[in-house]
């Protein structure tokens, strides 16, 4: 069985969009692609090396798997090697061709054939991007793992790693660290159900009560 790991770069208000450069996905007049580029120094790339790991196929949305296959076919470095070599699953309509070598269409409903491709024998799958792909699998609490790389900017709009439909779950936290560029790099296994709990040390008064019943009826 595969485990479906995530490695998402995203601003601290959660902003996940075209973080490589401003070609990237200007969609919906987004204004600051390539917002990672100024905090990008070494230690960064090797978290972020580290968070994708060594043995995995990629697992990717329609856009996400537009842009790397405009991209990555010609490179020759080491991630470019990697994403050349293995296999690439994509969440996409037969109006996307499958151009890049080693992709595979997940046709039908996605969520049934991400269960279908998660139950076979084979590497971990690495989601990168797709935002739409993410929104689908954490609301079907599908995704395994997850790292976070939050850089030191707030963006204000664009599109989100989290949305309302998005599973409530605990996460475990496995490991942070933090770049020399104020990147903060954390780590996260998927955990059980949300807890909840109160710092309440007394009875409630008349105050309170109130308080609650006004709130109850605005809704």
């Amino acid at each position: 069985m595969r485990r479906i790991r995530l490695a998402s770069f995203i601003s601290m208000d959660g902003v996940m969009q075209a973080p490589g450069g401003p070609e990237e996905d200007p969609s919906g007049g987004f204004a600051f692609g390539g917002w990672t580029a100024p905090h990008f120094d070494e230690e960064v790339g090797t978290l972020m090396d580290r968070a994708m790991g060594r043995e995995y196929d990629l697992l990717l949305g329609r856009r996400t798997y537009e842009i790397f296959a405009a991209y990555w076919p010609t490179m020759d470095d080491e991630i470019g090697r990697t994403f050349n070599a293995i296999s690439k699953f994509v969440a996409a309509g037969p109006d996307t061709p499958m151009t890049w070598a080693g992709s595979h269409r997940l046709d039908g409903d996605v969520v049934k054939a991400v269960r279908r491709l998660k139950q076979t024998d084979g590497r971990d799958l690495l989601i990168q991007g797709s935002s739409e792909l993410v929104h689908t699998l954490l609301a079907a609490d599908l995704i395994d793992d997850l790292t976070t790389l939050t850089f030191p900017v707030i963006l204000g709009r664009g599109k989100r790693l989290f949305d309302s439909a998005s599973n409530a779950r605990g996460w475990v936290l496995e490991t942070s660290n933090r770049t020399p560029s104020g990147v903060v790099v954390s780590h996260y296994r998927l955990g059980g159900s949300v807890e909840t709990g109160s710092f309440a040390t007394q009875e409630s008064g008349n105050l309170e009560l109130a308080r609650r019943e006004r709130l109850a009826r605005e809704g």
